[in-house]
């Protein structure tokens, strides 16, 4: 019979559910990730740019989604952020094509930015805005200056397409210079343990010194353990996630 450690275990008897059977234990989220689910969540838009001379010129800390049109990347941000339409899912996937960024920062003083970068690799879009934006989405992981981390998102039945390994090879030399690199596998509420499992050791072979992580935002799984590596990574050169809640910025 496998004990409970003394940290999750319940204060008293196990609630008894209606039909008499033991209801489920309540979640247990981590202070760490209560602070970063607070940050993401005033996640507020500001701004939008069709080219990269339309973005402003920022000293914040910027984490960049990215992926396949279809891989989940609007669900995701607004699953992370606790808000049901931040970023905007186009009826037509691939048509939205421009670089949103979103401010995050306490009582309304910015200290980071999320950016959400137009999915690709959709069928229906023509050649020319295809490789128009291939290019616009090169130059920026080239060279936007206060990028600090790349997430690319990935439906782990598909695996990485060509795309998403060019863009690999692109910002690989940013990666081996510090920059931070997260390959989520979303939707991975529709894979059994094996295939999840299997999926997530190609992954982590394929990040090229980034990391791996499995998310569900049906199911909320990956869900903490992201917002806290976020939260990390915004702030690496200030407060950490390891610390007590940071003071009010003013």
């Amino acid at each position: 019979m496998t004990q409970t450690s003394a940290s999750t275990r319940p204060a008293g008897p196990a609630r008894k559910s209606p039909r008499g059977g033991a209801a489920a234990k309540p979640l247990v989220i981590s202070p760490e990730a209560k602070i970063a689910h607070g940050w993401l969540h005033t996640a507020r838009f500001l701004t939008t740019a069709p080219q990269l001379e339309h973005l402003p010129a920022l000293d914040l800390p910027e984490i960049a989604f990215v992926g396949r049109s279809n891989a989940g990347k609007s669900t995701c941000i607004n699953t992370l952020t606790q808000q049901k339409r931040l970023a905007f899912a186009s009826k037509t996937p691939g048509r939205t094509q421009s670089i949103n960024l979103f401010s995050l920062g306490k009582q309304g003083v910015t200290d980071a930015v999320l950016a959400d970068l137009p999915g690709y690799g959709y069928a229906a879009v023509p050649r020319e805005a295809k490789l128009r934006w291939q290019r616009v989405m090169g130059n920026y992981l080239i060279t936007r200056k206060n990028l600090k981390a790349v997430v690319l998102l990935c439906d782990p039945r598909l695996g990485l397409t060509e795309l998403d390994e060019i863009l690999l090879e692109v910002i690989r030399p940013r990666v081996e210079q510090g920059m931070k690199f997260l390959i989520l596998l979303t939707k991975a509420d529709k894979l059994t343990r094996t295939e999840a499992n299997k999926a997530l050791s190609i992954a982590r072979l394929q990040c090229g010194g980034g990391e791996a992580r499995l998310f569900s935002a049906l199911k909320k799984q990956g869900l903490d353990e992201v917002a806290t590596l976020l939260w990390d990574w915004a702030h690496q050169d200030g407060v950490t996630s390891g610390d007590a809640e940071p003071p009010a910025l003013d």
